[in-house]
């Protein structure tokens, strides 16, 4: 007898082709793939035709827990993923206190195996003099350097310090690539001390020649030293450019969906809802994010899901702070988008299931194969529902996408070879388990 049997389905390929069949998990694991599975299981769906392809690898998300548990924390922000059909995420290390060192790590570790229904990984982050435990800290998918500002203080933009981080150990380095000169500089000759100003001006400090004098010193610093470097949230088309031009092979880097979706006019409408870093672009900037994705250039697609209140929100700039809820509709406006013509599901799977597992060398995730983790998300790609702020599963109870219809919103979210969202609802006592690495250093 199997744990679960999927009846029914249309299953996905890595190439995009679907197959009218049953799926049957057993221990965790897919353990059958066939056109008819006649054993049972504990458990049956029937699929009814949709959609049913490999659990979202969300690979950069905020869930704010130790120290703003009142935006998200572990439990809310895991909830939200599998809403979305997200089942395994890395978190980022900038909470209070931050993950700087091994006990932090583990107590992120522990909180996570008791609350979280998704699987999850940590990232361990840099600051100024905490090399040691930046390279002996287990397991960590990889070491987060902010260059330049943002929510929390671990900010790193000192040469001598990049340097040293870059040029020791072998640990995947993962940047927010903006610059902190520009960025201070910018701030002073654009907003005058004490006062106020429209929301909008938080994409002309932050510029995109900002983002792009980060990429290229961290783009330098890789190549000097040899050492693995993830870009996260590219935002810029004068990025994407220049790794057209030259992009070592040691390199790779992600989009979010708010760079492609939104765009500076929408500050007119949602003001700070729609403030974050990087700072969303001009209209005409998304255009060469899509380039960049079809092209290879661009690897993986990530959300950087960063909640804050509306309460937060609602205060003037540059009082108001960065950063928006995203983990729950990344795979419905991927496709939505496939839906549109603007990709194909072999693409939605490569920069949203295996490929997320091939940077951060998450083992046995991120494909509908026999053998591969029952992580799976079947979703209705026939009927479109709206964002409401208030079917939010996030603690922040908003989006940014308000409004927008969208499809490819899951029926139902496995982790594990257990059913964790069932149209709808969450199932209590379902819990993720903490990703292996097969390249942690």
């Amino acid at each position: 007898m199997y744990d679960l049997v999927i009846r029914n389905a249309s299953i996905t390929h890595p190439d995009g082709t679907t197959a009218a069949g049953d799926v049957a998990c057993q221990n965790g694991r897919i353990a059958k793939i066939d056109s008819m599975i006649s054993a049972v299981g504990r458990e049956h769906i029937d699929a009814a035709g949709r959609l049913l392809i490999p659990g979202v690898i969300d690979p950069q998300v905020h869930f704010r827990e130790p120290g703003a548990t009142d935006k998200e924390d572990l439990a809310s922000g895991s909830r939200a993923a599998v809403r979305g059909g997200v089942t395994s995420f890395l978190e980022m290390p900038n909470c209070n206190p931050p993950t700087t060192d091994q006990e932090q790590l583990d107590w992120k570790l522990a909180r996570a195996a008791s609350s979280c229904a998704a699987n999850f990984g940590f990232f361990i982050g840099a600051t100024c003099d905490n090399l040691e435990a930046l390279n002996s800290v287990r397991p960590a998918c990889g070491i987060k350097i902010f260059m330049g500002s943002s929510t929390g203080d671990l900010l790193v933009d000192k040469q001598e310090h990049l340097e040293r981080i870059f040029g020791n150990g072998e640990r995947l380095i993962a940047v927010h690539a903006e610059d902190e000169t520009r960025i201070q500089d910018r701030t002073r000759a654009l907003l005058k001390e004490g006062e106020t100003a429209d929301y909008a001006l938080h994409s002309r400090i932050r510029d995109p020649q900002t983002a792009l004098i980060a990429t290229e010193r961290a783009l330098a610093l890789s190549e000097k030293y040899g050492r693995r470097l993830h870009i996260l949230h590219l935002s810029t088309s004068e990025e994407v450019e220049r790794l057209r031009r030259h992009k070592p092979d040691q390199v790779t880097c992600e989009v979010i969906p708010n760079h492609l979706f939104l765009n500076t006019d929408d500050y007119a409408q949602l003001g700070s809802r729609v403030q974050m870093n990087p700072p969303i672009r001009n209209p005409a900037n998304a255009s060469g994010l899509w380039s960049g994705l079809h092209q290879g250039i661009i690897d993986i697609i990530a959300t950087d899901h960063a909640p804050h209140t509306l309460g937060e929100k609602s205060q003037p700039y540059p009082n108001s702070p960065a950063g928006m809820p995203g983990v729950e509709t990344s795979l419905p406006l991927m496709l939505t988008a496939m839906q549109a013509g603007q990709c194909t599901l072999a693409q939605v799977q490569q920069w949203m299931c295996s490929g997320p597992a091939r940077v951060y060398g998450i083992k046995n995730k991120g494909q509908l194969a026999e053998g591969f983790d029952a992580d799976l998300a079947l979703v209705d790609i026939e009927t479109t529902w709206p964002v409401r702020d208030n079917e939010v599963f996030s603690r922040a109870a908003w989006s940014p996408y308000a409004g927008r219809e969208l499809t490819g919103w899951p029926n139902y979210t496995i982790v594990g070879g257990q059913v964790v969202f069932d149209n709808g609802q969450i199932r209590p006592g379902v819990f993720g388990k903490a990703l292996e690495f097969a390249r942690s250093d």
